[in-house]
């Protein structure tokens, strides 16, 4: 499948004004279930900024409600201080995909896109302009039961683009995309940013998206835990030292003795915040043998999941 990251095929409208999103206070309840928790974050234009959570986090009720399909039991999302339902011109001012597999099997890529550009009143011709955009120009007249689901993201993407937006909002971009759909799809993102476009992507996976985001929010149970740049998230390999020895039980009991914050591994001990050096002389004195003594560095994944708390992110 042919790749490119030419983002318009007219180029970007950059007289258009930039345009922030802004969640202010939003909350949102199902019954006595509190989905999203007074979540408040701005998202600038030339950016990509992360959303970013586990499973279950309030992601998805976050986006469904910013883009008008869930009302908020309190607060606002708005795109320049507008509600969605209040833009004049949504597709032109927004492109989002929330689902890859929302389009009819029996219909053809073309088909579904030049349906929606009739409504919007746009050209046909832009159908065919954004899918040579996400390298669908070769399948424009297959039928989308045919496509695989890194074709039904792409397929996606040229509809978010239908419009030539300001403003993309895009959930999980990058599922089913192999490595070089996953690099195209950063660098197009990264040139979007690059034109004064507003982008937001949500994933529940750091290490998907940290090669393509400047910012980061950061959800856990409905309520954002973290705010910041991608710099501000990495603040330096944590201090962690790998040890083991053939005699676990005495290996423990030497660090516990020490007093070291450490944790159980299949092939040893994880020490947190003491120098390998100290670990081997703890050993050492208490007569423990050791057979692996290495520093571990923490990375950025690690980071975000020790601060939504280590939930399931499968």
């Amino acid at each position: 499948m042919r790749n490119t990251v030419s983002s318009t095929a007219k180029g970007a409208r950059v007289s258009d004004p930039e345009v922030t999103i802004e969640f202010a206070g939003l909350t949102k309840t199902f019954g006595g279930f509190t989905a999203v928790d007074d979540v408040s974050f701005a998202v600038k234009p030339g950016r990509v900024t992360g959303f970013l959570g586990p499973n279950g986090a309030g992601k998805t009720t976050s986006l469904r409600t910013l883009l008008g399909l869930v009302n908020p039991t309190s607060g606002t999302a708005t795109f320049g201080g507008r509600r969605y339902r209040e833009l004049a011109s949504p597709l032109t001012t927004v492109g989002a995909a929330l689902e890859a597999a929302s389009f009819h099997p029996g219909r053809t890529a073309r088909h579904h896109l030049e349906i929606y550009a009739r409504a919007a009143g746009l050209p046909l011709q832009r159908a065919r302009e954004v899918l040579a955009l996400v390298g669908l120009d070769s399948f424009v007249d297959k039928r989308v039961g045919g496509y695989s689901l890194g074709m039904r993201q792409r397929l996606g993407l040229a509809y978010a683009m239908l419009g030539d937006p300001r403003v993309l909002v895009l959930d999980e971009p990058v599922n089913g995309l192999d490595p070089e759909g996953i690099k195209w799809m950063r660098e197009l993102l990264r040139n979007l940013a690059a034109e004064g476009r507003t982008v937001l992507i949500s994933s529940h996976l750091l290490s998907e998206v940290q090669q393509t985001v400047d910012d980061v929010v950061i959800i856990s149970k409905g309520e954002i835990v973290h705010e910041g740049t991608l710099a501000d998230l990495d603040t330096g390999d944590q201090l962690r030292v790998h040890v083991d020895s053939p005699d676990r039980a005495a290996l423990g009991a030497a660090l516990e003795s020490a007093g070291f914050t450490f944790e159980t591994s299949r092939s040893g001990f994880i020490v947190s915040d003491v120098e390998p050096g100290v670990v081997g002389h703890t050993a050492f004195v208490s007569g423990v043998e050791l057979n692996a003594l290495q520093r571990k560095a923490s990375g950025l994944e690690e980071r975000f999941l020790s601060i939504v708390g280590g939930g399931d992110v499968s």
